[in-house]
C-alpha cells in the first residue's frame, strides 16, 4: 500500500483502473466528495467547447479576490 501523498505505479486495464477509481470515489463522505470535485474541476477546468450550451443550470463560480478589499 503506498504512502499518503506519495504516487505509485499501478499496471492495471482501464476497467480495473475505472473500478478502483469508483470505489474510492464512492468510499468518500458526501462533503469528501463535493470537495474532491471543486477540487479537481479548479485544477482542471473543462475547456469552453466541453461547456456545452447553457441550459439554465446552477452554476457556483470562485470569486477573484484580488480586487476586493
Amino acid at each position: 500500500m503506498a504512502e499518503p501523498g506519495k504516487p505509485e505505479i499501478r499496471f492495471e486495464t482501464k476497467e480495473e483502473s475505472n473500478a478502483r477509481r469508483e470505489r474510492e470515489f464512492l468510499a468518500l463522505s458526501p462533503w469528501e466528495r463535493l470537495k474532491s470535485f471543486l477540487r479537481d474541476i479548479e485544477l482542471n477546468p473543462p475547456a469552453e467547447h466541453e461547456r456545452g450550451e447553457a441550459k439554465g443550470n446552477f452554476i457556483i463560480r470562485k470569486r477573484d479576490h484580488a480586487g476586493q478589499g
